[in-house]
């Protein structure tokens, strides 16, 4: 993705100027909105302050992405971070001035925001253990990165009718839910994918079509540039509420749309010139002789080396936490930060030793199935939230560890709050908690 930080660069003067319009209140929250988005960032709500949304691929933090993150939270003296169920990280509570310095700060150092929102290709994710964990068909995170890489050349290009949201999953788990996307790319077992589109969750939720199956990695780029020729000329651009991919499932019929993409893919394959050449590397590093026995320390295909989870309650690390975290790994060798779409992490590549001291490091998070639960930012951050989400959980949280209840007893639910009421059991909660696309 640094290939295009200077494809970009020329727009942030116009993101300035438009930030500068709306806190003077030049332009209100809707036409600053259709046009912040596109950058990663919004206001929030109220309109005082702003969200900047960092693009990471597969949600991979490495050493040197993490000091930039922990700088910035303690130059601009970021109160919230949230970790999205796209594998991006959001800061929150920015002046006028602070994101229009930061955007400019991670354009600067590597990080492109572009895309963040609005009508664009979105960050392109990949589960958090891709290449790291036992039983994957294979690493699938090296070509994620292809395809963000390529996506974000549309930008400029093309006009979406909305959002386009790719992934990849690596194994039976499918923890990207790869199967019911606008695109995903499923691994096999002999290292071929099968792919699906038009898939989503929301309103009128579908599963993806099965466009095509047993391809080679290889050529995954032609798969992404049938989709977006699909969008484009099938995709509703008249009406906002059906201008996801899912819909053309519905006017085409599945039959038809996949038809409809196979003819894209035959063009594509005919007229691109787009087969990749991928180097598959992994760490060499060896073990330090120890072992664990915790539920969060997850052995790696790796001898010897272990994965942490961490779900900070609600996907809300405390800002001081990525200065500790980075001043924790920054001797430790090959060792990577992956975000999860479950608003979680994995720290990657630890010895047993170090293992330890990242376990005591996160202890602070979800202790139970329950309190790992997904949130959304929610009302008090949101403009567009109903109620607030977050406040909610953590209700939830500190009454279920005052009852006691063994792990397992509730199951982890998705607050994202919207416009309907849910019952559970015999008591009707006026939050909603509605399974609802982010």
């Amino acid at each position: 993705m640094r290939n295009h930080v200077e494809e970009f660069r020329e727009d942030l003067k116009e993101f300035d100027e438009m930030t500068d319009k709306f806190y003077k209140k030049e332009i209100n929250v809707a036409q600053y909105k259709a046009f912040s988005g596109g950058f990663g960032s919004y206001a929030q709500r109220g309109g005082s302050t702003s969200m900047l949304r960092l693009r990471l691929c597969g949600g991979e933090i490495t050493k040197d992405d993490l000091k930039f993150i922990a700088d910035s939270v303690e130059k601009y003296n970021i109160s919230l971070t949230h970790i999205t169920t796209c594998q991006s990280l959001q800061l929150h509570n920015l002046s006028a001035a602070q994101v229009c310095a930061l955007i400019q700060e991670s354009f600067d150092y590597g990080i492109i925001t572009r895309g963040g929102g609005g009508n664009f290709p979105r960050n392109v994710m990949c589960p958090p253990l891709s290449g790291v964990q036992q039983g994957e068909y294979f690493d699938v995170l090296p070509y994620a990165k292809e395809a963000a890489d390529y996506l974000l050349g549309f930008i400029k290009t093309v006009k979406l009718p909305r959002k386009l949201k790719v992934c990849f999953s690596n194994c039976k788990e499918n923890i990207t839910h790869a199967t019911f996307r606008d695109l995903g790319f499923v691994a096999k077992e002999d290292g071929a994918f099968d792919v699906y589109s038009a898939g989503g969750l929301g309103r009128s939720p579908r599963m993806g079509a099965l466009v095509a199956s047993d391809i080679a990695p290889d050529k995954i780029l032609y798969y992404i540039k049938a989709m977006v020729d699909t969008f484009t000329a099938y995709g509703n651009y008249e009406n906002r509420g059906k201008a996801r991919t899912r819909f053309m499932q519905e006017t085409l019929g599945t039959e038809g749309y996949i038809k409809a993409y196979q003819e894209k893919l035959e063009k594509a394959l005919g007229e691109e010139r787009l087969d990749l050449s991928v180097e598959i590397t992994g760490t060499h590093k060896q073990g330090d002789g120890g072992a664990l026995d915790d539920p969060r320390a997850i052995p790696q295909k790796q001898a010897g080396l272990y994965a942490v989870s961490y779900h900070p309650i609600g996907g809300s690390p405390k800002p001081e936490f990525w200065r500790k975290l980075y001043d924790a790994i920054l001797p430790m060798e090959d060792v990577l930060v992956r975000l999860s779409p479950d608003e979680s992490m994995y720290i990657i590549n630890l010895t047993a030793s170090e293992a330890e001291k990242i376990l005591s490091l996160t202890a602070d998070g979800a202790s139970s199935t329950f309190e790992s639960s997904i949130a959304c930012i929610g009302a008090s951050i949101c403009q567009v939230g109903a109620r607030d989400s977050q406040s909610l959980l953590h209700a939830c949280v500190e009454r279920v560890r005052k009852e006691n209840f063994p792990d397992g007893t509730l199951s982890p639910f998705l607050m994202f709050i919207y416009k309907k009421s849910i019952r559970f059991g015999s008591v009707l909660y006026d939050d909603t908690i509605y399974l609802q696309e982010t």
